[in-house]
């Protein structure tokens, strides 16, 4: 039996725990993304003597993670329920503590070809998770939504599987499914919180559940509403390399060591796989022709 690496203790009361968050914290970070009355919605902070982290969000929750990322503390108002905090659990939460450990993540969705994976770059609402949906239909397993760990292995950058299913918002529902009502909510006792999640059962949708190497990337530029299908265009690793900077997961944790590092792997990283732009259209209806366009552009580089 493998040992545990990472712990997670649900709704504590802060006074269990109040010697590892002591005062003083200083705050490393605040989210652009503002709620309704213009507070930050995620907030970070981290304690001076212990090196602990605090991860508070605008509805109450609040997660503690220890210095090495082997465990989380979750703590949220009565109005929420576990599956508010599994949402912010599986998400940001652990892309944090993956960074903890070393571990450079991009925010990017992954499927895989054969015995290859192709990741999906870009920024949020760019439609990484909605490409990696409908690859998913299409019957290409999914790797990975949202982040995408790199693991280096034999001259190989491999992605590491996360969990079984895609997180879409309902617009991207409707697009791939007709209705937004065709996939359940993430979290059902919350109307005003609208993803939902397609469920890869091996039946209809499949989960890729081994690490494959990564060798294709693809950017996802904005949408442009002047054309009517998708282009893709090369890029030169020098522009990858920048772009892929700005797109890895939690970077605000990183001191100036590890921002070399992570500098030092993903020079190496553009020199190892190839990378693409590609500009979708802003007609929901060529999703497909998306697709048609990476798998030719795929195939063609092999």
């Amino acid at each position: 039996m493998s040992s545990i690496d990472l712990t997670v203790a649900l709704n504590i009361s802060l006074s269990e725990k109040e010697e590892l968050f002591q005062r003083p914290i200083v705050p490393i970070y605040e989210s652009d993304e503002r709620d309704e009355q213009g507070k930050p919605c995620l907030q970070v902070y981290k304690a001076q003597e212990t090196g602990y982290f605090q991860l508070s969000y605008t509805d109450g929750s609040q997660f503690f993670i220890n210095p090495d990322g082997t465990q989380v503390w979750t703590t949220c108002p009565d109005h929420l329920s576990i599956e508010d905090t599994a949402t912010y659990l599986l998400g940001p939460v652990l892309g944090f503590v993956l960074r903890l450990r070393g571990i450079t993540c991009l925010h990017a969705s992954a499927i895989a070809v054969g015995q290859e994976a192709i990741a999906f770059v870009g920024d949020s609402g760019a439609g990484k998770s909605t490409t990696a949906a409908a690859f998913a239909k299409l019957g290409y397993p999914i790797l990975s939504d949202d982040i995408v760990a790199l693991v280096p292995q034999d001259n190989h950058f491999f992605i590491q599987p996360a969990y079984p299913r895609i997180r879409l918002w309902s617009s991207s529902v409707k697009i791939l499914f007709e209705s937004p009502d065709a996939l359940p909510r993430l979290v059902p006792t919350n109307p005003t919180w609208d993803k939902r999640y397609l469920h890869l059962n091996g039946r209809e949708y499949h989960f890729q559940n081994q690490p494959l190497p990564l060798t294709q990337i693809y950017f996802l530029s904005p949408r442009d509403p002047q054309i009517e299908s998708p282009y893709l265009q090369k890029i030169s690793p020098a522009s990858s390399l920048i772009k892929l900077i700005k797109h890895t997961y939690a970077n605000v944790l990183l001191d100036s060591k590890m921002r070399a590092n992570e500098f030092s792997l993903l020079s190496q990283l553009v020199r190892a796989v190839s990378c693409s732009e590609i500009v979708p259209s802003s007609n929901p209806k060529q999703i497909q022709k998306l697709c048609e366009v990476i798998l030719n552009n795929f195939s063609k580089a092999r």
